[in-house]
Formats: structure tokens, sequence, C-alpha cells
């Protein structure tokens, strides 16, 4: 029995938080590759990646909050502890070191796409169970694929 009252089913409610769970995972590592790739970036456009990094960590993060107070909302608990995140994220790996500018927009226009194109699948899923949860992962979609875009032009010439 969950610890806070909702208007879903259960299987609803499992369904949604097995969505949420997974969006958490995906969003803490997103938030951590961002970082990583923040705190290593060289090249001529330094300034400008460094700080387009930081941005996107930090919308990855804020979303995971929303996404775990969600979950809460809904009687589920989350997990956003380092080995669930490790053994349920579909992040890719992110290369440790130095990391040149070029090469670190690439990877982080791989990691949004990877974490875009999973979301899409759960907002289809949510459509018929919960469309709160669904809402929810709609925005942070946009959010992401805005990202990606502003990577994207990063690396265009």
């Amino acid at each position: 029995m969950p610890v806070i009252d909702n208007p879903l089913s259960e299987r609803d409610r499992e369904a949604a938080g097995a969505a949420l769970q997974a969006t958490l995972a995906d969003l803490l590592d997103l938030s951590l590759v961002a970082k990583q790739a923040h705190w290593n970036v060289y090249g001529p456009r330094f300034r400008s990646v460094h700080v387009q990094l930081d941005e996107a960590a930090t919308v990855a993060r804020d979303h995971a909050d929303t996404v775990a107070e969600r979950a809460a909302a809904l009687g589920i608990s989350s997990d956003g502890r380092a080995t669930t995140v490790a053994e349920a994220s579909g992040v890719p790996a992110f290369a440790p070191g130095w990391t040149k500018d070029g090469d670190a927009v690439a990877a982080l226009v791989h990691a949004l796409s990877a974490v875009t194109g999973r979301l899409r699948g759960r907002i289809v899923a949510m459509g018929p169970v919960d469309v709160v949860t669904e809402d929810l992962l709609v925005g942070l979609t946009a959010d992401l694929e805005k990202q990606s875009w502003m990577f994207q032009a990063e690396n265009r010439v």
C-alpha cells in the first residue's frame, strides 16, 4: 500500500512509476555526463561550450527533481542512488579525460538523442495510463530537444 493516496489504479500507478524511475535514471546520468564534459572540455570554443554544457546539466537535474516529485505524488518512492542510475540509464558512456569542444558537443547530441528517444516511447505508453505523467514527459522532452538543437547548431559549419 502506498504512503500517498492518488486516483490511479495500482496497475497504472506501477506503470507510471516504472516510466518515471527510468526517466529519473536517464536524467541523473545525463546531468552527470554534461558535467563531466563541462569540467573537461577544451578548444577554441571552450567558453561557449563550457557554459552550454552547464546549462544542459541544470536542465537535466531540474527535470530529475520534477520527475521524482511526480513519482512521490503517485506514492512511488524514487531511487536516485548511483548504483541504480548506473544500472538503469540509457545514456551512452562518456569517455574520461580531456575532451575537444567539438567532441563534447557531439557526445551531448548523442546522449540527448538517446534520452529523448526513450522518452518518446514512455510518452506513448503513458497516454492511456496517466495523462499528468504523460504531460510531464512531453514538457521535459521538449526542453531536452531544445538542448539538442542548440548543441547541434554549435557543431554546424
